[in-house]
């Protein structure tokens, strides 16, 4: 069950959450050309979980290692070059995601001290925005993950 997880775990939590947004976005749709009513609630659900779809789907590229490279000048190189070059990458994955991480996690803080809340349903912000914070770790676990994998299958 654990490897299933550690295989599948993005796109389960995608799959879950993509069918949550078109659920929502087909009610709404069928409410208002039914009646004259709207779930003003529904845009801020889609667009906010869109953002934990997207970093759910990072961390599966990264994971899968099918994120874009430019493999013109890598294909080339010698082996020891390569490595070089994928430790680099490795680093600067790591660097964005930290980076990223670091303003999300004080984004999160701010909204829970002011005790920001979204406008349609009042719920906590910091609700949708912990996905940054919280699936930055997650990529940069995938990332090493990834290199691992490669280094020891001898992929450089």
């Amino acid at each position: 069950m654990l490897t299933f997880l550690n295989k599948h775990l993005e796109e389960i939590l995608g799959a879950v959450i993509l069918a949550l947004m078109v659920v929502v976005a087909f009610l709404n749709v069928v409410v208002r050309y039914c009646t004259n009513f709207s779930f003003a609630w529904s845009e801020e659900v889609t667009i906010n979980l869109f953002v934990w779809t997207v970093m759910l789907g990072t961390s599966a590229v990264f994971r899968d290692g099918g994120h874009l490279g430019m493999n013109l000048i890598y294909t080339h190189c010698r082996e020891s070059l390569r490595l070089c070059f994928a430790v680099l990458s490795l680093v600067l994955s790591i660097a964005f995601f930290s980076v990223l991480f670091y303003y999300g996690l004080f984004e999160v803080i701010d909204e829970i001290d002011l005790e920001a809340s979204s406008e349609s349903l009042g719920i906590p912000v910091w609700w949708y925005t912990g996905a940054v914070p919280l699936l930055s770790v997650l990529i940069c676990l995938r990332i090493v993950q990834r290199f691992m994998h490669d280094l020891v299958q001898h992929k450089f």
